[in-house]
């Protein structure tokens, strides 16, 4: 294993430490002559994510992961949402994701498909690092055929630079 990868994996395992964190919260004493209030059951309490998250969590619902031209290496900022997705999946074991690998239109046909697929796979790894279950997860490449931005300049190419994660099953 190169040293850019295991520099990944650990940064990649940190931020899904730091993301996993419970903040403690402080409750003022309760007045005694207030009346007990009864606790509202809350199902996310167990710290575990629910269907429902996947639309509503902040994490969750960033699902595209953006790469530097011509890269397969997971940016730092993408790590953590990785590690959501990971957590997600480790929750749910009935859950399932596409890893859909894409590339921007420079490059011929066949290289941008290994691209995005490699782009893909790199997602994939981050994904199963973290906790995630290779039996939830598929990769496909698109290559430079689905592109997100038409344009032929640095914007539209760095949008379709990209892995979005789609949930087939939650």
């Amino acid at each position: 294993m190169n040293t850019m990868t295991r520099l990944l994996i650990a940064a990649a395992t940190m931020a899904a430490l730091a993301a996993c964190a419970k903040k403690e919260v402080i409750q003022p004493t309760a007045d005694p002559v207030t009346p007990p209030t009864t606790a509202q059951t809350d199902t996310t309490t167990d710290g575990k994510f629910g269907p429902d998250d996947l639309d509503r969590d902040p994490c969750l619902v960033k699902r595209v992961v953006y790469f530097d031209f011509d890269m397969t290496e997971i940016k730092p900022e993408f790590a953590s949402i990785l590690a959501c997705h990971a957590k997600y999946l480790s929750d749910r074991p009935s859950a399932r994701i596409t890893l859909e690998g894409h590339a921007d239109e420079r490059g011929s046909r066949e290289y941008n498909l290994g691209l995005g697929e490699r782009r893909g796979n790199a997602v994939n790894g981050a994904v199963l690092s973290n906790g995630g279950s290779a039996s939830q997860l598929t990769v496909v490449s698109y290559g430079e055929e689905r592109p997100v931005a038409a344009g032929s300049d640095d914007a539209s190419w760095s949008q379709n630079r990209r892995v979005e994660i789609v949930y087939t099953a939650r």
